[in-house]
């Protein structure tokens, strides 16, 4: 006589109920999925109830719960089955429904971290709906929820399979503009700028065609759609002033935010319209020129800094200095004369020729370790052959040295003499780097310099014997 069969081990349930190879729970996870799409259900909603009162908070259990489902979905088992069971849709829906911030934020940082894995990216940025529907998140009131956003778009952005999608998306919709120029120019959250800003960067990086209509987009008013939580009555942004707002609000407590905005600046800079952008609006380049200056001369590779602070501060530094030469080259004679008269021409170059220093500092420490080790003996340790990062910064150093040595009149020379800056240290130190490829700056130099300070000129003559055959 056949029986059934018996039941099934606790254990195989538990197997079967797992997620993939995890320990979590299907049953629950779906459990989660499907209050969510009771929260933003019409059978939900009292008659009597006001329809923004209903779902402006989420109970302590719920949010709690959902939480969880963020910090697991971390895991690409879980990410792929909240796919598989429609979870953006739900979450779409929840974008449209809900007013409660909170639970917009947990969905959207769910989505981030499901969009990690290479075809769930592929899905989401392929839904049109609700790719427009994320863009829309950028001009939310709520700081955790535009963070999340940012984040989400970063991710996007990072993977090249999907990047062009997203490039093209926000190309298509000026509000984007608006809604990330009001968010540098007025939030003083610095995770948000810093999240922001990669955003910005990673936009321009690539895509020039973009960068060029956010560039212009200042001079001609928004025809960007209006969207309901959006901030309201927008000016009309000019991209150069937010992105200095911006950095002056994380330059102080965020070292790789300030680095990302002067990445930005520095990407400006690679098309002429973004140079004229940096020094005719609004101040003819003052304010830009002023917060550059004071990092390079007050904040950045200070004197009683060690040496190695250059190793840390080469891509900052290199980007700073990038737009300084640009804005420097870009200037009118009457502006050469300008700024020669000011007191800040002679600190500039001292900061340049410090740069330089500590640089040649890195590189004996490099030839000191190498040394050491007893590796192969090549003559000399140029610390630009083992990093490319320095090099470009010497690179950029170099030129824009060149540049403002041969501007220099007798007047300033003598302040740079007085004050310091220039002394028969410095000056080698400049001389060895620019030589030979800047020759004619640095002859221009000698003979200014001869007429402030002969003995010093007659100096720097015998070390350099190659600027003596030509005086």
């Amino acid at each position: 006589m056949d029986r059934n069969p018996s039941p099934p081990s606790s254990e195989a349930e538990e197997e079967e109920d797992a997620v993939g190879n995890t320990v979590y729970s299907k049953h629950w996870l779906f459990s989660i999925l499907t209050r969510l799409i009771e929260v933003i259900s019409p059978e939900k909603t009292e008659p009597t109830a006001s329809p923004e009162g209903i779902q402006m908070e989420l109970d302590e259990e719920m949010e709690n719960d959902i939480c969880k489902v963020w910090d697991m979905s971390m895991d690409e088992d879980v990410a792929l089955f909240l796919q598989e069971f429609n979870a953006p849709d739900i979450f779409m829906g929840i974008f449209a429904k809900s007013k409660c911030p909170r639970l917009t934020e947990i969905c959207v940082g769910i989505l981030g971290n499901m969009a990690c894995f290479q075809d769930i990216c592929m899905s989401i940025s392929k839904d049109e709906n609700l790719g427009q529907v994320l863009l829309q998140r950028l001009c939310d009131s709520d700081s955790p929820t535009l963070l999340e956003t940012s984040r989400l778009l970063l991710t996007c952005l990072s993977q090249p399979e999907v990047a062009n999608i997203w490039v093209e998306r926000i190309r298509e919709n000026p509000s984007v503009y608006d809604c990330v120029c009001f968010i540098m120019s007025s939030s003083t959250n610095v995770e948000l700028l810093v999240k922001v800003g990669e955003v910005v960067d990673k936009l321009f990086d690539l895509d020039e065609e973009l960068m060029l209509n956010w560039i212009k987009n200042g001079t001609c008013p928004s025809v960007g759609p209006s969207v309901d939580d959006s901030p309201e009555e927008l000016p009309d942004f000019k991209i150069v002033p937010c992105i200095l707002e911006a950095a002056k609000q994380v330059r102080s407590d965020n070292p790789e935010g300030l680095d990302v905005y002067m990445h930005i600046l520095q990407l400006l800079t690679t098309v002429d319209e973004g140079i004229q952008a940096i020094v005719q609006v609004p101040d003819g380049g003052k304010e830009t020129w002023s917060l550059l200056y004071d990092l390079v001369c007050h904040e950045l590779c200070q004197p009683d800094d060690p040496p190695i602070i250059v190793q840390e501060q080469k891509t900052v530094l290199a980007s700073i200095l990038s737009v300084l030469s640009a804005m420097f080259a870009s200037q009118t004679e009457q502006e050469y004369t300008k700024m020669r008269k000011s007191k800040l021409y002679m600190p500039l170059i001292g900061s340049l020729i410090r740069i330089l220093q500590y640089m040649e500092g890195c590189g004996k420490r490099a030839g000191d370790s190498s040394k050491e080790s007893e590796q192969e003996e090549t003559g000399t340790a140029d610390i630009n052959d083992e990093d490319f990062h320095l090099k470009i910064l010497k690179d950029i150093c170099c030129e824009l040295l060149s540049n403002m040595l041969q501007e220099l009149t007798k007047e300033n020379t003598l302040e740079g003499l007085q004050q310091g800056h220039l002394n028969e240290q410095t000056c080698s130190c400049a001389f060895q780097n620019l030589l030979p490829l800047y020759f004619a700056s640095v002859e221009s130099f000698l003979e200014v310099l001869r007429e402030a300070d002969q003995t010093l000129a007659d100096n720097l003559e015998k070390r350099f014997p190659s600027l003596k055959v030509h005086s």
